[in-house]
């Protein structure tokens, strides 16, 4: 099913719920995912008080850069493509959804100093599902460079309290591993996410749209 493109933001709008989300999440990081949000569009969100950015697809991530470059800092959140993870590296702050095998080869090769990786985990078993089963983390983790945390995408669901054990496992694999960073958590379960120990909440809708109390 196409997704139609978000036009239209006020940044009065994303103003106002970026600190309404502030004032729940505290120190978490919020970053604004901007997949379906076109070029021109993105000025609304430097005008809104949006800093971090992230971006699914290369060719976006290099286009929107392009234009906005000083404006945000911009991290990968898509799926990886191994073979375009030499050009993602020098344009990420933070890659969320490394997973492979191949990934991390490409890593070797290719990482910088600055480079910094999260790990995707696949905390459901769902084949659709890209991610490392926790049962392979240990030793995925000792093989991949330039790692700080873990990311998860649990079930969509409705229901917030659906997805806490996912995130809490996510907390405990994290612990386990000595790694500080914790992606997780959309705009339908952001809350949960943040009191589960999220430190980068992805963004969209609750950035983006009116908001119901």
């Amino acid at each position: 099913m196409a997704v139609e493109p978000v036009t239209g933001l006020d940044p009065d709008r994303i103003r106002s719920n970026l600190e309404a989300v502030r004032a729940v999440a505290g120190e978490v990081e919020i970053l604004a995912a901007t997949k379906y949000v076109p070029s021109e569009e993105m000025e609304a969100l430097a005008e809104g008080g949006i800093t971090l950015v992230g971006e699914n697809r290369l060719q976006d991530l290099e286009a929107k850069r392009e234009r906005w470059d000083e404006r945000f800092e911009w991290d990968f959140i898509g799926n990886i493509q191994s073979r375009k993870l030499k050009r993602i590296i020098p344009l990420a702050r933070l890659i969320h959804s490394v997973a492979s095998d191949s990934a991390v080869e490409q890593l070797h090769k290719h990482s910088a100093p600055d480079t910094r990786v999260l790990i995707e985990v696949n905390l459901s078993g769902e084949a659709s599902k890209g991610g490392v089963p926790p049962a392979r983390l240990g030793e995925f983790a000792e093989r991949c460079p330039a790692v700080e945390g873990l990311m998860t995408m649990p079930p969509f669901t409705e229901d917030p309290e659906a997805s806490r054990p996912y995130f809490a496992r996510l907390a405990e694999l994290a612990a386990e591993h000595g790694l500080k960073q914790l992606s997780m958590g959309t705009s339908q379960d952001w809350r949960v996410a943040a009191e589960e120990g999220a430190t980068i909440v992805r963004l969209g809708t609750a950035l983006y749209h009116e908001v119901e109390e």
